[in-house]
């Protein structure tokens, strides 16, 4: 199975699984380099993931589907572009001959879900829309810092190999900020330096892995004694786990 993220816009990723034959994108804000795609590469697309209704990540899913035809599975909680299946926590979609459970992670937006493939090429895969970034996580707009706290939990209790495929190149931003709230984490600042690399080569950072991530991103990492230190300094009242994970995603906002 081939794993690719299309660039659209400035920084978003359209992720497309395909197996030569046929193909399913996840987030489409835009139809157009989906199209090109299966063009290029004489795919059929046979479904359209949706993790959230921000427009750039559902924007291209009626010309999308107007065009294949394929079938759109989206959060039960969220406006979408009608017509889809809506799915919850616990459902599973079966497409492209793979089998994605369905996890709620609200937080970023309050009907926010994740589709998690336990065995995918020797490895799991997790569609993660705009909850976990590398070295990050989404900005509150609907959900409270315990909601996001609990869905970034249940994202990490997944499997350390699990390859986390967020839709957004903000790697290095983040590993910025990351640096500046845990100074002296050596496999921050190795892959911080990797990151570079791979950027200015033009290439994705994406997808990392859970077990990199639990490593290195901040948002996963809150509860250690150095980030909580770390969160009480730029605010007073960040007393507890959940007041410290709202002030470290403070702090990044205004970072």
């Amino acid at each position: 199975m081939n794993i690719i993220p299309l660039p659209a816009f400035t920084d978003n990723y359209i992720w497309l699984l395909h197996d030569g034959v046929g193909a399913l994108v996840v987030d489409p804000g835009d139809a157009q380099p989906v199209l090109d795609f299966l063009q290029r590469e004489g795919l059929r697309l046979q479904a359209i993931l949706v993790t959230h209704h921000h427009p750039d990540h559902t924007a291209g899913v009626d010309a999308l589907r107007e065009a294949t035809g394929a079938p759109v599975w989206g959060p039960v909680r969220e406006r979408m572009p009608e017509p889809l299946t809506r799915v919850t926590g616990g459902d599973h979609v079966h497409a492209l001959g793979l089998d994605f459970k369905i996890m709620d992670v609200p937080g970023h937006t309050a009907g926010h879900i994740a589709y998690y493939c336990d065995q995918l090429d020797g490895a799991p895969l997790l569609f993660c829309g705009d909850t976990l970034f590398s070295g990050g996580c989404g900005r509150l707009f609907e959900g409270t810092p315990a909601q996001m706290l609990a869905s970034l939990d249940t994202l990490a209790a997944l499997p350390g190999a699990t390859r986390v495929c967020c839709t957004h190149e903000y790697t290095l931003a983040n590993l910025r900020f990351a640096m500046a709230v845990e100074p002296d984490n050596a496999a921050l600042t190795n892959y911080f330096s990797a990151c570079q690399s791979l950027r200015q080569q033009q290439r994705p950072t994406l997808p990392s892995t859970l077990t990199l991530e639990l490593q290195i991103n901040p948002f996963l990492r809150s509860r250690l004694p150095a980030l909580m230190t770390a969160a009480r300094a730029f605010d007073a009242q960040a007393t507890d786990e959940v007041s410290a994970f709202g002030a470290l995603r403070q702090w990044k906002n205004q970072f």
